[in-house]
């Protein structure tokens, strides 16, 4: 997670000799916010039309065999352990071993005919939840960056939070590239299904009373005024305090610590989502949404399945997605907020129609799948299909590009957005087309 402070010690004069206030004023809080904060003062309280979304990040890579394009005419080697159910829409058939998300089928739509153009880790994370391949001479920014950067604050919460760890970061994937630290995630890496939740960065670390944080602040107020007349860049130190009020505010904010009390919940609705981390990380993240941010990464691991694909898909991995992801929507429905939040579930790339000699898929680069839900996106609708061995896409082949168009869209982020890379030059940030049929 970033610091609050990381980096400034490069940007703004004169930080060294304020420094034991990172850990005096800031880290007595517990605070590790990420420099985005600075951003609160260009807050858009927009319209009802203003569109949220939450994505869900399945790391790994997770079958589209064995979940939502079953190949059951295929040889066993190819088919796998998996039966086949019918699914709410007629003449559409999911594995056995997704019932909730077979019969929730009219409220999502699958996208069958995607075509990752790549099958390796890292630079999957980068592709998927930007839309742009890995350049190492240029770091894309992922979605929610993008829409920090565009929508900026909405509340006293970040515009753009991730839950868990779960996204490799190694080739700059899930990270705000170009546009900067301040475009960074809150990253929640507490277990919201924990007896004892409490996140960490948003109240004073224990024994800190907030009389103690405010006469923190008035000494930093006044370090700040003598420091202020005698450096030559004011505008920087402008922006730094507009950081501080902007960590502050979330701190003290009685919204802030309502958003993540999720124990306020009813308890047979956390049943419904499930006892589960991933279940609890998707009605957190409902409830982030409904307090006013605007991006919220739901990261779950564990997808890789070389070995014992079959028994890790039934037993661990798809049971939470299965149960959680059709209540998410549900409960968004119930609440209204469906028309105004798109869902997504996005993964790594697909996996290998043969199975291996260790009852386990490989990394496949040439066909997989993404739901998306809600904003418009039309339930029940299955685009594209692939080979009777589900190797490549023979019908409606759409890339990450075209998925991160369609995001964008429905977003109302500009399909045409230059952003400026570090050395000045303007960098457009998307290729790729929106998928016509979800528009």
């Amino acid at each position: 997670m970033l610091d609050l402070l990381s980096g400034m010690d490069q940007t703004c004069e004169g930080l060294s000799r304020r420094s034991f206030l990172q850990v005096g004023a800031l880290g007595g809080l517990g605070l590790s916010l990420p420099a985005l904060l600075a951003r609160q003062g260009t807050a858009d309280n927009s319209a009802p039309s203003d569109v949220n979304c939450i994505l869900i990040w399945t790391r790994g890579g997770t079958s589209h065999h064995d979940t939502v394009d079953p190949k059951p005419e295929a040889p066993v080697s190819i088919r796998g352990e998996f039966g086949v159910i019918d699914t709410a829409i007629p003449g559409v058939q999911f594995t056995e071993i997704v019932p909730n998300l077979a019969k929730e089928l009219n409220r999502f739509a699958v996208l069958r005919g995607w075509n990752p153009q790549n099958g390796s880790h890292g630079s999957a994370d980068q592709f998927v939840m930007s839309g742009r391949r890995f350049n190492p001479a240029l770091a894309y920014p992922t979605y929610g960056s993008v829409v920090s950067y565009v929508k900026g604050f909405k509340s006293a919460l970040p515009p753009f939070v991730q839950l868990g760890s779960q996204v490799d970061q190694r080739f700059g994937g899930g990270t705000p590239g170009i546009l900067g630290l301040e475009h960074s995630p809150f990253e929640m890496l507490e277990n919201p299904n924990s007896e004892k939740f409490s996140v960490r960065d948003i109240s004073p670390a224990k024994g800190t009373t907030m009389a103690r944080v405010d006469r923190r602040r008035q000494m930093l107020a006044k370090l700040d005024d003598l420091q202020k007349k005698a450096d030559l860049q004011p505008a920087k130190f402008e922006a730094l305090e507009e950081n501080f009020q902007a960590a502050f505010n979330m701190i003290t904010s009685p919204a802030t610590k309502k958003a993540f009390a999720i124990d306020e919940e009813d308890a047979k609705l956390r049943d419904a989502y499930g006892r589960h981390q991933f279940g609890q990380s998707c009605l957190l993240a409902r409830r982030l949404i409904e307090s006013g941010v605007r991006f919220v990464t739901v990261t779950d691991g564990g997808w890789d399945t070389h070995a014992n694909n079959f028994k890790s898909l039934k037993d661990s991995r798809l049971p939470p997605v299965d149960q959680a992801l059709p209540q998410l929507l549900a409960d968004l429905e119930d609440k209204g907020m469906l028309d105004t939040t798109l869902v997504c579930w996005l993964t790594d790339f697909g996996r290998t129609p043969k199975i291996n000699s260790a009852s386990g898929r490989d990394h496949w680069a040439s066909s997989g799948f993404a739901v998306m839900a809600g904003a418009g996106v039309p339930g029940g609708h299955i685009l594209g299909e692939t080979d009777g061995e589900g190797g490549t896409v023979a019908k409606d082949e759409y890339h990450s590009a075209d998925i991160a168009a369609t995001v964008y869209s429905k977003l109302a982020l500009p399909l045409d957005l230059i952003a400026q890379a570090p050395d000045g030059r303007p960098v457009k940030l998307l290729e790729g087309r929106p998928i016509k049929e979800w528009m």
